[in-house]
């Protein structure tokens, strides 16, 4: 009988991970039968063994109460049908609120499945404390941040480093394009949610860097034609025409590597951004009531990876109330127009990136898992 492998990934980000994964996989034993629950890529593989929910993403402590019932819903539905599967192996691919639950359930129901997390949750961010009890219901932990290998090890549970999956990505969006001296990118998230609250603020600081310099241009990086309305809707909600600044659809990495610097919403777009030697300042706003419990929850300094990976901020960080148009233009505008400072950050940025290894971390994450069915 085949090796049966159980595979959920709940966002589009888990779900391309995921599929690297699963393709990583099957190259080493083409007998694998892959069930589960993520997105499209993963259902191409797994067909109809797959159930696509990455649609249902959701951002802040709001979105996750008025979803309750459907991720409750969800949880049972996919206990049930890991029960029914019966697989060797449950692979569980970021999405830690939902994951790690799941992790706990199954490994309490059915104790001889093994638990395996891959893109560690950043408990170390709000919560050390918890790695012990993750310990005990994970048998294999698969990182992609070097420093957090010997936090998990330090609870007893085994541990690989694998690298950050992004490199592999990134690496084949090179275009070798120079920048433009002129040209600011804005990014405001993949997320209807941050798009709301973040790119009004970054419109806004456009409008103050053009009356400061008339010459600068500026490009919006959309993840979708959806946003992309959206987007043009605020442009000109704030008295601008399209032409203020344009709009492109799934174009963030060559735009990343053709301006000039970029103000970039937090999250995994803050390391693309390092990759590509992107000068950027960073910044993130959520719903006040999100903001508050979130700073009682973390414990690290900064919110960006480069900032965390680096143990200091080299890149500026405006979060919720101290995103300002007037900080977000000045910041950028030094970035802009001070080549010294821009040299020196990309230094930084580079420094980051090396610390993440080599390429091939789904290639490595696939054979952790093999191994440790072996």
């Amino acid at each position: 009988m085949s090796t049966r492998l159980y595979l959920i990934a709940g966002e589009a980000s888990g779900d391309a991970r995921g599929a690297e994964l699963m393709r990583a996989l099957r190259e080493r034993d083409p007998a694998l039968e892959f069930f589960g629950a993520g997105g499209r890529e993963m259902r191409a593989l797994g067909g109809d063994h797959f159930t696509d929910w990455t649609d249902e993403a959701v951002v802040g402590l709001w979105d996750v109460l008025k979803k309750y019932g459907y991720f409750k819903a969800q949880f049972n539905r996919m206990l049930a049908d890991i029960a029914r599967v019966q697989p060797r192996a449950l692979v569980l691919i970021d999405y830690p609120g939902f994951n790690l639950r799941l992790a706990q359930a199954v490994k309490r129901a059915m104790p001889e499945v093994r638990v395996i997390d891959y893109i560690s949750p950043q408990v170390w961010a709000w919560n050390r404390g918890r790695i012990p009890k993750i310990a005990r219901y994970l048998d294999l932990m698969l990182c992609i941040f070097p420093f957090e290998k010997p936090l998990y090890e330090e609870s007893g549970l085994p541990t690989v480093f694998v690298g950050h999956p992004l490199l592999d990505s990134l690496e084949a969006k090179r275009t070798g394009q120079p920048r433009d001296p002129q040209l600011v990118g804005l990014f405001p998230g993949s997320r209807q949610k941050e798009v709301r609250k973040i790119f009004p603020v970054m419109v806004q600081a456009a409008q103050r860097m053009k009356s400061a310099r008339p010459e600068l241009r500026f490009e919006a990086a959309a993840a979708s034609h959806g946003l992309a309305d959206a987007m043009l809707a605020t442009v000109r909600r704030f008295g601008e025409s399209e032409d203020f600044c344009r709009i492109t659809v799934r174009n963030s990495h060559e735009l990343m590597q053709h301006a000039a610097a970029g103000i970039v919403c937090s999250g995994t777009a803050t390391l693309e951004a390092a990759f590509f030697g992107l000068p950027l300042c960073i910044v993130y706003k959520v719903a006040a009531l999100t903001w508050i419990v979130g700073k009682q929850l973390v414990k690290v300094p900064f919110l960006g990876m480069p900032n965390v990976l680096a143990g200091r901020e080299i890149a500026r960080e405006f979060l919720q109330g101290d995103a300002t148009p007037e900080a977000l233009a000045g910041e950028t505008l030094r970035l802009v127009t001070d080549p010294a400072a821009r040299e020196n950050l990309q230094r930084e940025l580079a420094a980051v990136i090396a610390q993440l290894g080599d390429r091939g971390a789904a290639r490595r994450a696939a054979d952790a898992i093999l191994n440790a069915l072996a």
